[in-house]
């Protein structure tokens, strides 16, 4: 199988199972399909089963390997239940907590609902994921979890209140596990990237700005110092290497993906 013409020797994954939650498009899409050229199976937890389907599709087209398992992240019943599905077919050695959601307001604009909602997705949506495999790996031999941040957790953005709250949680839980977990042989850690061009890009333009989607998204792309939003597959690539045993001595790490934008800015 080959990765866009390429097949590194190195962080390679082959015998690895790696669930990926939330993989349907965007980044989690990049990561499955990434970590599938090197050698990983892949399970994809997700609530919307024909986009996970399609990453399957996309997976086994290119001779990889990839099973869709629908979630509710939000639910520890559901989590419980879909991880012990696995357990007792398969070791999990990777886990990279990636589904979320985003919310646009300032603590005044956010309502309860809002805020419970970005909670459930963001927050406990990862505790239930990394809760329900620690023991597993614990048991196993070790294993690497990746949580993926933003970099609106450790820096102010306008009107992005209730998500960068989240995104904050999402650090501090990294630090934690990687903490509680060391003696175990359980790496965690967690990328922070800027803005990246995903499908929920193009969704906000296209609905808060019709008919400007072109211009929008050029004044958006060149907000970052670099002049252009991170590509879902950059993502993916620094996934790769955190999860893979090139990475063996990094944990506890909140890992920056952003153009610039935290330390170059003007």
């Amino acid at each position: 199988m080959t990765d866009q013409g390429t097949n590194s020797p190195n962080f390679r994954l082959d015998g690895k199972v790696a669930v990926v939650t939330g993989a349907g498009s965007g980044i989690g899409q990049a990561v499955a399909s990434k970590f599938a050229a090197q050698g990983a199976s892949i399970r994809i937890l997700d609530v919307n089963e024909p986009a996970a389907a399609a990453t399957c599709q996309l997976i086994a087209d290119a001779g990889g390997t990839a099973s869709v398992h629908l979630c509710d992240v939000t639910n520890q019943e559901d989590v419980i239940a879909r991880f012990n599905e696995l357990f007792r077919q398969e070791r999990v050695h990777i886990l990279v907590n990636n589904a979320g959601i985003s919310h646009i307001g300032t603590v005044e604009s956010t309502t309860s609902d809002d805020f419970d909602r970005v909670v459930r997705v963001n927050i406990k949506g990862f505790y239930n994921c990394m809760r329900a495999v620690v023991g597993h790996m614990k048991t196993s031999g070790g294993g690497v979890i990746l949580n993926m941040a933003s970099i609106a957790g450790s820096c102010g953005l306008a009107d992005r209140f209730a998500y960068s709250m989240s995104k904050g949680a999402v650090v501090a839980m990294t630090y934690s596990v990687a903490r509680d977990y060391l003696a175990h042989s359980i790496r965690c850690n967690c990328i922070s990237p800027a803005r990246v061009h995903t499908p929920f890009v193009d969704d906000y333009l296209r609905k808060t700005y019709p008919g400007r989607e072109p211009e929008m998204f050029e004044k958006l792309a060149k907000s970052q110092p670099m002049g252009r939003m991170a590509e879902p597959a950059e993502v993916a690539a620094l996934a790769l290497f955190l999860c893979s045993d090139e990475a063996a001595f990094i944990t506890g790490v909140d890992y920056s993906i952003d153009g610039g934008f935290i330390n170059l800015r003007g």
